[in-house]
Formats: C-alpha cells, structure tokens, sequence
C-alpha cells in the first residue's frame, strides 16, 4: 500500500490469508496487539491472526510492522515550507493530536475504510482494538465491524465526573464535593468554600484526563486563570495533602465478575499531573483490600449498567493512611501494557492476559477458564514509567532509536537474565519540533527493587535531556 495524502506513511501490505483487526491508537500502547493477537489465535488456531496499527504518531522511521499513520496535523506540517530553519533544514513538527480528533479522522479515512471493505471480502468480522471508546469512532457503524472493547456511549457516560460522584456517593469514601452548573457558579462556590477548604480546592470540568481540564486552586486568581474562558459543569472538592496517588487496574465481565490485575503507584506532579507510575504499590496489606473491595464494588456497579472491559479507579492516601476514591476511568489505563507484561511472568502458563478477558467480557459477558488474579509478586518483579511531555516547544537534535522490546525486558528481570534495565520508546528522531504538550519520549525501566527502577528512570530521562534543546518558533 502506498501513501496518500490522507496516510503520511504505511509499511503494510494486505495477506489475503491472514485474519487481521485494526487497532487505532497511539504509537505508545503497539504492544499491546499482541496480547489480542494470542487471544485470537486461542479461538482460531488455525489462522494466521495479523493486526495493522493505524496511529497518529508521526515519527523520522518505524521499527515496527504493518503501520498507517493517519494524522490531520502532521499532513499539514509534514511537507509545509516554514520560514523557521535550522542549519538549511526545515524541521518536522511533532504534536499530540486530540484523540477525539484522530478517530474522526480515522473514520472518515477512504484508505482505511476501502481496507475494511478488502478485509471483509476473506473474513466474516473485523475486530478494532481501541485504547478508549470515542464516539467519535464511527468505523463500527460498517457491517460486521465492532470495538473490541467498552460500549463508547456508555464509556462516555461513565467518563464524566458529575456522574461518577453522583453514582458512587455514599459507596466509596470520596473527598467532600459539590458540583456547579457553570462558571458563575464555579466561581462563586470556590469563593465561598475558601476558608473551610484551605488545603486547596480541586476544580475538574466534566470531563478531564492526565491534567487537562482540573487544577489544584489555593486562591481565586487560579481558579479565574485556568478556568475563565471556558463555561462547562464542574466538580470541585476539598483537596486533601496525602502520600501516595495509587491507580488499580481491573476488567469487568458482567455485573457479577471482575477481575483486579493489580495496584500501582501514580507520579503525579503539580497536584494533578500524571508523569507515570510504579509497581509495586507501596501501600499496606489494609489499604490494598480497601482499594481492591472498593474497585469490585465499582466493578460491579460499571457492570450493571452494561459496561465490558478493562477499567481503572484512581484512589489518594492521606496524611493519616485514609483510602479515598478519586476516579474512575472507564478505558484502558497507563499502567496497561505493563501489567500484562507483569502478569505474563506472574501467572501460571495458560492462564489469559488482560486483552483476552476484554474479549470475553465484550463477546459473550464472561471470562475465559482459567483466570488467575496475581496474588503477590512472585517474581519480585520492579518496574516504573515515565512520560517525558515538554511544556515548551523543543527541537530534537537527536534520535534514540525505536526499541520494541520492553516485553523481552520484563521476561529477562523476571528470570533473573538481567537485574535491572530500562528502555526508551516512542522518540519522533532529529529534527523535530515537539510542541508543547506533546511527549518527546517514553521510559520504562525494570529492575528486581525500587532503587535500581529510579536509577534506570533517571538515567532514561538523562539521555532525553541529551536529544532536545530549546527551539525558538516564529
């Protein structure tokens, strides 16, 4: 297949004896295919089972196979001639694209729909892997296509905040809160809850993720900051100081059965922005059946109401080891991939991987035989990531190499091969502007102890450092 002006590259070629699904998303969760690859092969042996990653991630070259990048931006800036140059060259821009954005784009997509039309003419369905049902993914209004994955209206539904607190009030311990209908109301409110609420009030639109849309407040010139040009509901609570922001990971199959994976630990920086995680949590043994019973409880609930699939809920640890619910998340997190390169070390042989319970969950309400919770960490396995995003704009001047082997990393510590390691994911390459926030790269490092996961983090982000520098745009 060769590029068009819709796809700004693709190293994918159709094999007509393959069972293939799409998965549309960033470059960052790949990996996470192959995890949906083994399932379909459980189910069909005797397929050949192939995916093709449409992605908006807009790199210099892919170490990867069977890739289409489809990105609105990045067909505007990737052979644009800009007055800003460097030493004679005019860089690439690399942003991140608004999800919402990148699935519509997806979906209206002439290539990628005549793809599905040649994929169904050898194969009864065409399965796509999302990392988070979006309304805006229309590509399952075709015949005999369908998510892999949560309904999206109701996904939709569930996201909001207003709904979650309102849904969960009185069933998990929450932060004292209130909701307002607008800006004049968010404004007044805050103003007024200042001096009961003088660790700071956390203010949250509707709909908010990773730090957008929400910000911790300690006067009123923040709240007019942050939030003055826009009028959405929000959800304001009392900001409570605490120790640890940790995020539990589970899959939901019916109103009866759901799945905990495991508990890690959130880095979150400035009140509420997430850079990464940790595992293992650092919890007690109390907090941690806390945080598992409550995720059932909300498991439960998400699954009453028709939701399927993988889901978080994000907790915080206060002052005096208090459990208090902060979210749902009703997606796949970040913690993810690597929980199931964890669990894949973990578990005993044959018993499914995270993908493979989605599946069940979503195709027929129930899990697969053989699951298996992750009791302890038998394999002292260590690990921690971090999302390098810039808040200014950066030129790359050099390029750290693609490495799609962080799966092989986590089997190496696990069977003692390595003692620790890290690697760096996702760098665009040289010469790109990384607009501001847009991630420059990804680290995952894996160790046998805490220590020795902060040192490859460390290191990791040293090495960042060492391929950007401040770019001065027009």
């Amino acid at each position: 297949m060769v590029p068009d002006n819709e796809v700004l590259f693709t190293n994918f070629t159709y094999n007509p004896d393959c069972y293939y699904f799409l998965y549309v998303g960033e470059l960052k969760n790949y990996s996470l295919n192959y995890f949906v690859q083994e399932a379909l092969s459980h189910r069909m042996p005797n397929r050949q089972i192939r995916f093709v990653a449409i992605i908006p991630d807009v790199c210099i070259q892919y170490n990867y196979a069977n890739i289409m990048v489809i990105n609105p931006f990045g067909e505007e800036e990737f052979i644009s001639n800009h007055s800003f140059v460097i030493n004679g060259k005019t860089p690439r821009r690399s942003w991140r694209i608004n999800s919402a954005k990148f699935m519509s784009a997806v979906s209206d997509s002439t290539v990628v729909r005549n793809l599905i039309e040649q994929i169904l003419e050898r194969q009864n369905q065409l399965y796509i892997n999302l990392y988070e049902s979006l309304l805006e993914m229309t590509l399952d209004q075709i015949d005999r296509v369908s998510i892999l994955g949560p309904d999206k209206y109701l996904a939709r539904q569930l996201n909001n905040k207003i709904t979650q607190y309102k849904l969960l009030d009185g069933i998990v311990p929450l932060a004292d809160h209130k909701v307002c209908e607008d800006k004049a109301c968010l404004l007044r409110t805050t103003a007024a809850l200042r001096s009961q609420w003088t660790d700071g009030i956390f203010v949250s639109g509707a709909y908010s993720a990773a730090g957008i849309n929400s910000a911790v407040t300690f006067n009123q010139d923040q709240v007019e900051r942050k939030f003055g040009n826009t009028n959405d509901v929000y959800l304001i609570t009392r900001f409570i100081p605490h120790l640890l922001d940790p995020t539990v990971l589970a899959v939901v199959a019916n109103e009866n059965d759901v799945y905990i994976a495991g508990i890690a630990d959130q880095v979150i920086v400035d009140g509420n922005r997430f850079i990464g995680s940790k595992f293992p949590s650092t919890v007690n043994d109390q907090q941690r059946k806390l945080m598992h019973d409550y995720t059932v409880t909300v498991g439960r609930l998400l699954g009453k109401k028709g939701y399927r699939g993988i889901f978080g809920c994000d907790y915080l640890i206060d002052n005096n080891g208090e459990v208090f619910f902060l979210e749902i998340n009703a997606r796949k997190q970040g913690t993810t991939l690597e929980f199931c390169f964890t669990l894949e070390q973990s578990l005993p042989e044959g018993a499914p991987m995270l993908p493979e319970l989605e599946y069940y969950a979503v195709t027929e309400n129930r899990f697969p035989p053989h699951v298996a919770e992750m009791k302890n960490n038998i394999r002292n396995i260590h690990w921690g990531t971090y999302n390098y995003k810039v808040e200014t704009t950066k030129l790359t001047t050099g390029y750290i190499p693609q490495n799609p082997y962080e799966r092989e990393t986590f089997r190496k510590i696990a069977n003692g091969e390595l003692i620790k390691d890290f690697v760096i994911l996702e760098h665009p390459g040289t010469n790109f502007l990384v607009m501001p926030g847009s991630f420059v790269a990804r680290v995952v490092s894996v160790a046998k102890n805490r220590d020795d996961v902060d040192e490859g983090l460390c290191q990791g982000v040293g090495f960042i450092k060492q391929t950007i520098v401040e770019a001065d745009t027009p």
